[in-house]
């Protein structure tokens, strides 16, 4: 019979396990980051979803009369604003979910270019309006580069020289 050690924690000098790596329940070396980098990531993508909810989705979900308002402001029909609430919620629920927050992301940018487009076609201001929603999408992708290895190896600053 085999003496077999039980820990609950990995050993640090070990390498992980293959299951270990597919189980996901430790990063691999070359995934490990400073923890400075991942809270700043957390922080980024707090503050992208207290706005996407609070300021955006929130006063839809209402029905509040200055989302409805503003919509009609900007062109859209009465009775829109409810729908690209729920939207709005999914598409943030997807982004703060690790393993579909890229897919969120992406489903986001579609909504703020929708966004963007929206506040063009309204003639409103460049830089205070029609722009805001690039400011959003660069604050939410930041966020997620900053707390996720896997993206920065997919878009790096710098490719290394080989």
């Amino acid at each position: 019979m085999e003496n077999v050690s039980i820990s609950t924690l990995p050993d640090e000098s070990d390498p992980p396990t293959a299951s270990v790596l597919a189980s996901g329940r430790q990063s691999a070396p070359s995934e490990r980051q400073p923890p400075l980098m991942t809270w700043s990531g957390r922080i980024l993508s707090g503050v992208f979803a207290l706005f996407m909810v609070g300021a955006s989705a929130t006063p839809k979900l209402l029905q509040l009369p200055v989302a409805e308002q503003t919509m009609m402001e900007l062109g859209w029909p009465a009775g829109y604003a409810f729908s690209i609430g729920v939207l709005e919620l999914c598409c943030v629920v997807l982004y703060l979910v690790p393993r579909t927050s890229v897919f969120g992301a992406v489903i986001t940018m579609g909504l703020l270019g929708g966004a963007m487009a929206t506040q063009i076609r309204a003639q409103m201001p460049l830089f205070s309006h029609a722009l805001f929603s690039v400011y959003v999408g660069l604050v939410m992708w930041g966020g997620l580069w900053l707390r996720s290895p896997r993206l920065r190896r997919s878009f790096p600053f710098v490719r290394d020289a080989h």
